[in-house]
């Protein structure tokens, strides 16, 4: 186009030929008509609204979609809004209910109310969500974090985190902004709230293992006394069966002997012993009765 211009310049900048005004004039006209329906056209994109302002009545009440739109130029203008939810993150240091500092972050979906922008325009401009998150989410976030303690703030955070939404979204409403999602991405304490909270939680579990020590030495008492029952039972009933039978004795210098054989026989080394030491004095000259006739 701009070539174009150049040449019509260069070829009449010595005047123009007899019958060319009628051709000069047909074609500024159709260059002033096609700038005309150019400013005159404008187009909404998709996820986005337009409201007019007039030079002559100011802001107009109509909201216009996504699509391709009629203004009078020179005296409307659009304005165009992104009605999408856009995150942004906000982060406030507030006091519990037990005076303790705690640092909440928040994350939050905004998004104009497409049906109030002429209102939100008069009202806060486009920089909208810029004018009012800041506030309204530090208002809202010490009015509720003041009402719980500081261990309920980890210990309840799904409920924290619903009052924190519900409140918000009830204050965002009066200034024509929509939250889709409210959610705490980040919660924490002071350096001294949680040094002493680790020194809290060492110290019971300590305790708890002092408890483990003492219930395991009783336990371990029991036992002992329990074991010690059991032998003296054991030596009473043998001290019976010997003074019932003295032969019980002899019996078990047998079997003991008979233990000690299958031991060194299955032994790789060579032992010598006397017999009688093997069978552990049982020649004697008392006779074993093995009830046999």
């Amino acid at each position: 186009m701009a070539q174009l211009l150049k040449d019509f310049v260069a070829k009449y900048s010595n005047g123009f030929p007899r019958g060319s005004t009628t051709g000069l004039s047909v074609l500024l006209g159709v260059g002033l008509v096609g700038f005309g329906v150019k400013e005159s056209l404008y187009t909404v994109d998709g996820g986005h609204r337009a409201i007019i302002f007039s030079r002559i009545g100011g802001i107009q009440n109509e909201v216009y979609a996504e699509g391709l739109h009629f203004r009078i130029p020179w005296l409307q203008y659009p304005i165009i809004y992104d009605v999408r939810s856009r995150p942004r993150k906000i982060s406030s240091p507030t006091g519990s209910k037990d005076l303790q500092m705690v640092n909440i972050s928040l994350r939050v979906l905004a998004r104009p109310m497409a049906s109030s922008l002429p209102q939100l325009y008069q009202r806060l401009g486009l920089d909208f969500d810029e004018r009012v998150l800041p506030s309204i989410c530090n208002e809202v976030l010490k009015s509720v974090v003041a009402q719980f303690n500081a261990s309920q703030l980890i210990t309840m955070r799904q409920e924290v985190s619903l009052m924190i939404r519900r409140d918000l979204v009830d204050r965002a409403k009066e200034f024509n902004i929509i939250l889709d999602d409210v959610s705490i991405t980040d919660l924490s304490f002071s350096a001294q709230y949680t040094a002493a909270v680790e020194s809290k939680q060492v110290a019971q579990q300590e305790a708890q293992r002092a408890t483990f020590l003492v219930e395991r030495a009783i336990q371990e008492r029991q036992q002992k006394i329990v074991a010690s029952e059991g032998e003296a039972k054991a030596a009473m009933l043998l001290g019976e069966a010997i003074k019932e039978n003295p032969g019980y004795l002899k019996l078990r210098r047998i079997r003991a002997a008979q233990e000690i054989s299958r031991v060194i026989a299955n032994s790789q080394n060579k032992v010598y012993l006397n017999s009688n030491n093997l069978l552990l004095n049982i020649k004697d000259t008392d006779q074993i009765d093995f009830g046999l006739k």
